[in-house]
């Protein structure tokens, strides 16, 4: 799977951005998508995981109620909504794929796209 994300930049506290990241290559519904990020001298962190069909999401609880994940199995895209972006939101976000089940773990997904930065100004 390649995957390919965009829609970051660099936006004020408390504003919003929507990421996406799009797949190609095996077949898209067979793998579960994710999100993690990366901030300057810390660890890759998980935000944010949805399932084959798109019926089951997990979040990072530093994100719970301001960043919703999506798919859409039609077009080959996963999206990333972050509404209330806190400085501390800021890292590169990394689309993410796994043939695994639903997890927060970076061990436990095969495929990583390039990243995309996120910085919010405070």
């Amino acid at each position: 799977v390649q995957l390919q994300a965009s829609g970051g930049g660099l936006v004020q506290s408390g504003g919003s951005l929507r990421l996406s990241c799009a797949a190609s290559g095996r077949t898209f519904r067979s793998v579960v998508m994710g999100w993690f990020r990366q901030a300057p001298g810390k660890e890759r962190e998980f935000v944010a995981g949805i399932s084959r069909s798109g019926g089951r999401t997990e979040y990072a609880e530093s994100v719970g109620g301001r960043f919703t994940i999506s798919r859409d199995n039609a077009k080959i895209m996963v999206y990333l909504q972050m509404n209330s972006l806190k400085p501390e939101d800021t890292g590169v976000y990394y689309c993410v794929a796994g043939t695994s089940f639903l997890t927060t773990r970076a061990s436990d997904y095969d495929y990583w796209g390039q990243g995309t930065q996120v910085t919010v100004s405070s």
